[in-house]
């Protein structure tokens, strides 16, 4: 069988090599590039004309972010299958994370085990979250059904503040923008949360893109 091809961008080094020791006692896999920003990583890229199936990104980088970094791949490179390997578990990184195109979000204290399941997953079906995340942030029927019948009960300023929520704006933000008070917008956040099944902001913004609202 072909070995999965796995590229590292982190600034750590240390964290870097750690990595990829771990991921090379695994026969499936083969670490081909380890780069320390995200600028590094898109020159490799086009420099030396080869390609991974998995990137492991980092978030926190100097130059380029993984952010910044995971949405240009998303552009020039869209097939290409970005993990997100962090300490960052708030609910803004994630959001910004999912935004720019991430199929997994991995937490650095992972197991070997759990990594692995990660790279295997997101490579042969697309995405991957650990069921800390899985519990937290997706709980989201998936059921075409639902989701279209919720869809059809949405007015238009419902779906208004759906696309607004995807976004980095606050709460209170999002009530300017929308001429409201703060305390109507959290009356839209909490009828939302219901008709969609989700307890998190987070939980909006998967529906939404899941769904094509964003």
């Amino acid at each position: 069988m072909e070995k999965i091809k796995i590229a590292i961008v982190d600034d750590h080094k240390l964290v870097s090599k750690a990595l990829e020791n771990m991921i090379s006692v695994n026969s499936d896999f083969e670490v081909i590039m380890t780069c320390f920003n995200g600028e590094e990583f898109l020159n490799e890229l086009e420099t030396k004309k080869i390609m991974p199936d998995v990137v492991l990104m980092d978030i926190n980088m100097p130059v380029k972010n993984g952010i910044e970094t995971t949405g240009a791949l998303k552009k020039i490179h869209p097939d290409l299958k970005v993990i997100a390997l962090t300490m960052e578990d708030n609910e803004a990184t994630i959001i910004k994370m999912l935004n720019a195109g991430a199929k997994g979000y991995l937490l650095k204290d992972m197991s070997p085990d759990n990594l692995f399941e990660a790279i295997h997953i997101v490579h042969e079906k697309g995405t991957f979250y650990t069921d800390m995340i899985n519990q937290s942030l997706l709980k989201i029927k998936s059921e075409k059904k639902f989701a279209d019948k919720v869809k059809e009960e949405l007015n238009d300023r419902e779906v208004e503040f759906i696309k607004l929520a995807c976004s980095e704006l606050t709460y209170r933000e999002i009530a300017d923008k929308m001429f409201l008070s703060p305390r109507t917008i959290d009356g839209y956040r909490d009828s939302i949360f219901g008709k969609i099944n989700v307890k998190s902001r987070v939980g909006i913004v998967l529906f939404a893109i899941k769904n094509e609202l964003y």
